[in-house]
């Protein structure tokens, strides 16, 4: 994942953008369009509806450079994303073009691009809403925490040799560390030293205890990105935007994803949301991990956030500099906090 082989395609971006910010775009009828950009795609929010546009983009991890790759990529990512949100993900919508240049919905004429139509969920029941302005309780989040640990138990164990899952580990952690020690980020090059350093040592050190997750068939095809901000609280609960661009970064154990959850709950300042996550999915898959190997991961996925953040300075065509050098440093620190627990458990 390298910011420096982006790439963009101009493929008449601007006159789609202009149209689907238009309310008469939509068959539904709809009061306003709120668009969302986020850093692969622009959503469209009506009243009832969302609409996910890949943006025309290359990196080495994806590519969405033609209108055949977006579509492929979007009937992906319903079909994925149906295993934990059924009846949000909609179907896959054409945007094409009219002998007359007229765009449209599903209309007649040449296909220019495709969309992921969903089912709008309520703000106000997204987990990242409710640690930070509800009050949820434990009985409120178990319905979800036993979505999540059901899927995890019905999840085919993947056939990874108990070496390469260990050796991926390892150039996870000296990719992560070489990215954040370009000088560009100016990032305190003793604090990432300690942190890779124990980072590698806990992976030479507890070896074992790794490849015996591989070993025990604990790795699964997984979420991907799971964060606050995709599990919604609703009846029953669903949980959305599952990482369909590469599968590879979907192959996990369920623990180091829960972790990962643990990690961004953490920075909401509840951390026991994702701390219950990990205790029910232990109730209900029988699997109890040593608790240092949950720090780890927490520690190690600390580490790559704080790396996508710093990545937004190179690879945000607006980037707020501050705001991204601030983050990057809480996760070091969150990084250097739980590796410290790790290695003393």
């Amino acid at each position: 994942m390298r910011p420096s082989t982006y790439r963009r395609f101009d493929d008449g971006t601007e006159a789609k953008l202009a149209f689907l910010t238009q309310p008469a775009a939509y068959a539904d009828a709809t009061r306003k369009v709120e668009c969302v950009e986020t850093h692969m795609a622009w959503v469209f929010l009506t009243d009832r509806h969302a609409f996910k546009l890949k943006k025309p983009v290359r990196y080495d991890f994806l590519d969405f450079s033609t209108v055949e790759a977006r579509r492929e990529d979007g009937a992906r990512e319903i079909a994925l994303n149906r295993r934990l949100a059924p009846d949000v993900y909609l179907d896959l919508v054409p945007l094409t073009v009219d002998a007359g240049g007229r765009l449209a919905l599903a209309g007649d004429g040449e296909t220019l691009d495709w969309l992921v139509k969903m089912r709008r969920l309520p703000r106000e029941q997204m987990l990242d809403w409710q640690l930070e302005h509800g009050n949820p309780t434990a009985d409120e989040l178990r319905p979800a925490a036993l979505l999540m640990a059901g899927f995890y138990r019905n999840a085919d164990a993947l056939a990874v040799a108990p070496q390469t899952y260990l050796s991926d580990l390892h150039k996870a952690v000296q990719e992560n560390t070489a990215a954040l020690s370009l000088p560009d980020y100016a990032l305190p090059a003793e604090v990432l030293g300690r942190i890779s350093d124990g980072q590698l040592r806990f992976l030479d050190d507890q070896g074992e205890l790794l490849r015996e997750r591989a070993r025990a068939g604990h790795i699964v095809e997984g979420h991907g990105d799971l964060r606050p901000e995709h599990i919604c609280l609703t009846d029953p609960p669903v949980v959305i935007d599952c990482l369909e661009f590469n599968r590879e970064f979907r192959i996990v154990d369920p623990v180091d994803e829960l972790a990962f959850l643990t990690l961004e709950c953490h920075v909401l300042g509840s951390a026991w949301a994702g701390e219950l996550f990990l205790e029910i999915y232990c109730e209900i898959t029988g699997d109890r991990p040593a608790s240092r190997l949950f720090e780890f991961y927490k520690s190690q996925r600390a580490l790559l956030r704080a790396k996508l953040a710093a990545w937004h300075l190179r690879d945000s065509e607006i980037a707020d500099a501050e705001k991204w050098l601030r983050r990057a440093s809480v996760y070091l620190t969150l990084a250097s906090d739980f590796l410290g627990r790790a290695l003393e458990a």
